[in-house]
């Protein structure tokens, strides 16, 4: 089994983020490759993210997670993955809005990110059905419900 040396970074210090070891638990249980690498999480704030996803995606305002996946320069092997970047805000407003566990949000956007960094995408609806039922596999594994499954409420009489 493979090792994901998980570096974290963090940029706020707001209540509800998760300790390094479940962002390793997450990241670890995400990292499909059969050689060990490291990953750089970094939590931000709004304005981080906000600034991060104009620049790399030309999206405005802030965003969940942002995967940039490490690029080595032709002849050079170095065991990186690559980055996360995970603003904290918004993934505690998404995890209210949807009516879900704020860690088990948390570990939905770690095991994403991961996937992302491993070149897994969701632009396709193809590519989207493998990289949702490996989320939701994996989230399974660890304990957390379907992230993709949202509660029905009885409608008003």
């Amino acid at each position: 089994m493979s090792n994901l040396i998980i570096d974290v970074q963090r940029a706020v210090d707001t209540p509800g983020l998760p300790d390094d070891a479940a962002l390793g638990r997450w990241a670890n249980a995400a990292w499909l490759q059969d050689h060990d690498s490291e990953v750089t999480i970094r939590i931000v704030d709004l304005e981080e993210s906000a600034g991060l996803n104009q620049q790399y995606r030309d999206k405005t305002g802030p965003t969940n997670v942002l995967s940039f996946p490490f690029e080595a320069p032709a002849g050079i092997t170095v065991p990186l993955a690559g980055d996360l970047v995970i603003a904290a805000e918004v993934v505690r407003t998404e995890a209210r809005g949807q009516n879900k566990p704020l860690q088990a949000h948390w570990a939905h956007m770690v095991v994403h990110g991961i996937l992302h960094l491993q070149g897994y995408d969701h632009i396709r609806q193809e590519d989207a059905e493998v990289m949702e039922g490996l989320e939701i596999r994996l989230l399974n594994q660890l304990g957390y419900a379907n992230p993709y499954e949202t509660e029905e409420t009885e409608p008003d009489s």
